[in-house]
């Protein structure tokens, strides 16, 4: 009987868990109840440009979107373009302070803390977009770059790059260096630096006053991203020679920067899905913008744009003066030293390779391009 007992206490238990279970599954809305337990957070994000640029400011709202379908809406993060917040170049200084939890930016903005930042983003003559990656994960870019930041209270994860951009619109052709004295050109940073050798009078004037500043002659020429950004200033009706390419930006790399104390506070499990969230917000502004240039490009052409290569001689003091400047900074720098030889290193390697694989696939389509 005992046995029996036991037998028959056993089968009930059996059957009582069996029916709890099955309504528990038959109920999606029951089903998340591992979700419910998970911890909140609302954050703010600032970015360095403004809601006209969809593409760059597109890809922070992708990013945003992407962790909070990832927590189940636990994990919430603002976007606000450059200005509503606090000012574009102004996106780190909040974030280290601790005003704002995050924000996306370029480091090279903040060259005047650390020369050696303008590496994060990239350098003239540096890098194209995947060695850029490349050289951030496996080339010690990480840890030159966050070894700085850290001393700001902030680390930083790539959030998007803008691939190889245009060179500018320029009111007048370019054919010699000569040309190049005097000019005053809408850049700044490093590639400003490295032009000022070639005695260009770099100008750093926001994108809404180009248009203006060129109508009035007050400057000569202006770079800005890419064919679908720069379509949207209407520079070409005041200045219509193209140039190309931006030698200053062969892949600039954007960053999600965070608070240090802020992204100490996410359980690990949040912190992985950021990473990843970032990662393919930065695949997504690639690709929307190998998606959107060309037909952008064309209609420039429409609208009386000329396409012109910088002439070789630009080209070869360009890169001169890039790596004397270089040289110049490296010696008084140690962090910039350290990016300086790590980059120089890696890139020789890239070349190499990029020169059998990419670049000759690469050429033979272009070759024949109107062949199909």
């Amino acid at each position: 009987m005992d046995m029996k007992r036991r037998q028959l206490i056993g089968a009930s238990a059996t059957a009582l868990a069996a029916g709890a279970v099955a309504p528990a599954l038959a109920n999606p809305v029951a089903a998340p109840a591992v979700a419910s337990g998970q911890p909140e957070f609302k954050w703010r994000l600032t970015s360095s440009f403004p809601r006209s640029l969809d593409t760059i400011f597109g890809t922070a709202q992708t990013f945003s979107r992407m962790v909070a379908e990832a927590t189940d809406g636990r994990f919430q993060i603002q976007t606000f373009p450059a200005g509503e917040l606090v000012p574009g170049f102004q996106a780190l200084d909040a974030v280290s302070n601790g005003t704002l939890e995050c924000a996306q930016t370029a480091t090279y903005f903040y060259t005047g803390k650390d020369p050696a930042l303008a590496f994060g983003t990239g350098v003239p003559f540096g890098f194209n977009s995947r060695q850029q990656h490349s050289w951030w994960f496996f080339g010690g870019g990480a840890e030159i770059i966050n070894g700085i930041l850290g001393k700001y209270n902030v680390t930083s994860i790539p959030m998007g790059n803008s691939g190889c951009q245009m060179g500018g619109f320029f009111r007048k052709e370019l054919n010699t260096l000569d040309d190049l004295k005097g000019l005053k050109f809408r850049i700044g940073g490093i590639g400003g630096q490295v032009l000022a050798k070639l005695g260009v009078v770099p100008q750093q004037i926001p994108p809404g006053d180009v248009y203006a500043a060129l109508e009035r002659g007050t400057i000569d020429a202006a770079e800005f991203v890419g064919p679908y950004d720069d379509e949207k200033l209407g520079i070409v009706k005041v200045a219509k020679y193209y140039y190309y390419p931006g030698w200053w930006e062969g892949g600039a790399m954007l960053h999600f920067v965070v608070n240090m104390e802020q992204w100490n506070t996410l359980p690990k499990h949040y912190q992985a899905i950021v990473r990843q969230a970032c990662e393919a917000a930065n695949n997504w502004m690639l690709a929307k913008y190998d998606s959107v240039n060309p037909p952008a490009l064309r209609r420039l052409a429409h609208q009386g744009v000329e396409l012109r290569p910088f002439p070789p001689a630009i080209m070869e003091a360009g890169y001169k003066a890039a790596y004397e400047l270089y040289g110049e900074i490296a010696a008084t720098n140690p962090a910039f030293k350290a990016a300086l030889d790590s980059m120089t290193a890696i890139r020789s390697d890239q070349l190499m390779w990029w020169q059998i694989a990419e670049y000759a696939f690469d050429s033979f389509n272009i070759r024949n391009r109107g062949k199909s």
